[in-house]
């Protein structure tokens, strides 16, 4: 072997000659021996353990392993089990040719066994069952169906908020079994109802008007707070909030934020859309505004771009992403990735980007046109809605986009979604006048509360059922 040729005893390199051309003994600095002899009978030598070790060494069989060739594959299990058994009698298991002396101890036991103990603490996680039914389904006559307005949402005091025709409506899902109640009846001069989106407290609720009016209500009172008048010359098809900041989109193609602490609310108008806005979403850290319209167009605004110093306090888009093939409504920030977002419209098509660099990360064919996007809060998947020809839910699996499953209880196109604040529940609206509770990203966890026939009144008292 190399390693034993290469080392030489001090005994037989103090006999040999030094070759020609080398350096002398005494100008080269001194290295001790790799192994020295000890005065002491009683001492034990170690030696280095990477030197072979001739004395720990069975000759014969690192002869037999050296030499023998390249076995050929068994011709049968019969004669490869034949070849074990001979291989253990014989050589008692020896597939090593050289032996070291003071092998270090098997640090993996320890480990080996911490990891077990580890596994049996940690059971695995059980599969989620994905219903194929709607939990619960309510009436919602006179819901009107257009793929451009926005007309449900789900507070954080688990209030859900839906516009019909020229009514909003409140269902309290923390009361026992659910109940309904009229918020608003707007004036046939000013409505219908275009838009809905509660307040970050989960008191306040903006309603966006046909006539280009936004309303401010607070949910507990029953009052109205403000109107905002002047911002947009058409409706006000969405609303997204930022804080204290109610981001309003219109058909007029333009988008403004709103301070509503102050009396001049208009903060800062965003111009970019040439159509109707028919989107819009502020990211997790209020930094990213997104934005989607008719004229097929997805713009990413930067909250820290925003500034009064530009001509007529307009702020320039940070990406403008041209990719969709049709009006673009349906859109989800990402709650692990924050700057993932899932855009869809009327392509059929579900696109991702990454909106810091304004990159597609990916896209698939839903096959239908996509109506509204939801991520869940609590695993890696993606709901979306559809409209012709199956107007379906769809679960798919983030980020391979493998289908999990298709929910079908509506018959026509599910315009809107909305998530429970635990994030387990999810509500669609449909043109087919339900709308329909999914608990689709697993079942909530159960409170124990005392059992007490709940009293329903307004609209749903009729239909606060699961049918």
């Amino acid at each position: 072997m190399d390693a034993g040729s290469k080392s030489i005893s001090p005994e037989k390199s103090s006999r040999r000659r030094a070759p020609p051309l080398q350096e002398e003994a005494g100008s080269r600095p001194y290295m001790p021996p790799l192994s020295t002899a000890s005065h002491n009978p009683s001492a034990r030598c170690y030696g280095d353990r990477f030197i072979p070790d001739r004395s720990a060494m069975d000759m014969d069989v690192a002869h037999y392993l050296l030499t023998k060739g390249k076995e050929n594959p068994p011709a049968s299990p019969a004669k490869e089990a034949y070849r074990r058994l001979l291989a253990e009698k014989l050589l008692n298991n020896r597939t090593r040719i050289l032996a070291f002396r003071n092998k270090p101890p098997e640090p993996g036991n320890i480990l080996r066994a911490a990891d077990a103990a580890y596994l049996r603490a940690k059971p695995p996680k059980p599969r989620r069952l994905i219903p194929q039914s709607p939990k619960r389904t309510l009436n919602a006559p006179g819901i009107i169906d257009d793929y451009y307005l926005n007309l449900l949402d789900w507070g954080s005091s688990n209030v859900l908020s839906i516009a019909l025709g020229n009514t909003v409506h409140l269902w309290d899902a923390a009361s026992n079994g659910g109940s309904a109640s009229e918020l608003v009846t707007i004036d046939e001069d000013d409505g219908p109802v275009t838009s809905v989106s509660w307040a970050p407290d989960g008191r306040h609720i903006a309603v966006g008007l046909n006539s280009s009016d936004v309303q401010l209500w607070d949910a507990g009172s029953g009052r109205l707070r403000r109107t905002l008048r002047g911002v947009h010359g058409a409706r006000v098809g969405s609303l997204a909030w930022n804080s204290s900041i109610l981001t309003t989109g219109g058909m007029d193609g333009k988008i403004v934020n709103n301070d509503v602490r102050v009396r001049n609310h208009v903060v800062q108008t965003y111009q970019g859309h040439e159509q109707e806005v028919c989107g819009l979403k502020w990211s997790r850290s209020g930094q990213q505004l997104a934005s989607g319209g008719d004229d097929n167009l997805l713009h990413i605004w930067d909250a820290a771009m925003a500034s009064s110093a530009q001509p007529a306090g307009r702020t320039q888009w940070l990406h403008r992403l041209e990719d969709h093939l049709g009006a673009v409504k349906a859109l989800a920030w990402c709650p692990f990735q924050s700057n993932v977002l899932a855009s869809g419209g009327g392509d059929c098509c579900i696109t991702f980007w990454n909106t810091h660099t304004g990159a597609r990360l990916d896209s698939v064919d839903a096959g239908s046109q996509v109506c509204a996007l939801l991520w869940n809060k609590h695993d890696r998947d993606l709901l979306s809605s559809h409209g012709f020809a199956q107007n379906q839910l769809t679960l798919w699996k983030y980020p391979s986009m493998v289908k999990m499953a298709d929910l079908n209880g509506h018959t026509s196109r599910v315009l809107s979604m909305a998530q429970s604040p635990d994030g387990y529940t999810v509500a669609s609206a449909a043109a087919d006048e339900t709308l329909q509770f999914w608990n689709v990203f697993g079942a909530p966890e159960e409170v124990p509360k005392a059992e007490a026939k709940a009293s329903h009144t307004g609209m749903f008292s009729s239909f606060n059922h699961i049918r």
